[in-house]
């Protein structure tokens, strides 16, 4: 799992520099950080493998900022990490979609341990989903294919990675920001009009279906819609 992107938010400069220090030299990229808002802004800019977040921090405590996170990217592995042991901020850690959980203070071979495994489930789900059902259209991100029926449409690598995201989120918001850093590497502005192109191939690729939609929601992103939600 070396060279995964991790980013660590974490309000104490000793123990968050200490654990930056150890993980970089374990083969992780750390961006560190110590207040929620910082954290926050940097994981718009860029794309992470998993959070690491510190539960009590100023200017957004961890419990909001894996929320705010959670709803830009559903599947993000997050891990909290607090000082407190009551059960309950364990129940709304674990509530609110996090990955794992450690208490201070903890041994640094233990948090490696947990960051392996956690990187280890996500990324195999994520490697191995190739195949998806989008209404009545199949689309298999291996061959770049989008089937309907027995019309079969070929799909460039761009498209092809676009609708894969569009594709895992089905009927959830999936922010510009992410799917500019996923797709073409930064979130500029000749990049955010290239990707509008891209959503209106999309369109017209699906168009068959007339369940499917693909909707900007404003400032925000894209949802894939493909029923009677949106």
């Amino acid at each position: 799992m070396n060279k995964a992107k991790i980013l660590l938010a974490e309000d104490d400069l000793n123990l968050g520099s200490l654990l930056k220090q150890y993980l970089v030299a374990k083969g992780y990229d750390i961006d560190f950080v110590f207040d929620g808002e910082t954290a926050y802004k940097l994981f718009m800019k860029n794309v992470y493998d998993l959070c690491i977040l510190d539960v009590m921090m100023p200017k957004q405590d961890g419990f909001t900022l894996g929320k705010n996170i959670k709803r830009i990217n559903s599947k993000m592995p997050i891990m909290f990490l607090t000082a407190k042991s009551l059960k309950d901020d364990v129940i709304k850690g674990f509530a609110l979609g996090a990955d794992d959980y450690m208490t201070k203070p903890f041994e640094m071979e233990e948090l490696l341990a947990r960051i392996e495994a956690v990187l280890r489930r996500t990324q195999k789900n994520k490697s191995q989903t190739t195949k998806f059902s989008i209404a009545e259209f199949e689309f298999d991100a291996l061959k770049q294919e989008l089937k309907f029926g027995n019309k079969v449409t070929k799909l460039t690598t761009k498209e092809n990675n676009l609708l894969r995201i569009l594709a895992e989120n089905q009927n959830e918001l999936v922010e510009r920001n992410y799917v500019l850093k996923e797709v073409w590497g930064d979130d500029s502005i000749f990049n955010a009009r290239s990707m509008d192109v891209y959503i209106t191939k999309l369109r017209k690729y699906l168009q068959d279906d007339e369940k499917i939609k693909i909707i900007n929601v404003h400032s925000k992103g894209f949802k894939l819609v493909t029923g009677t939600e949106e």
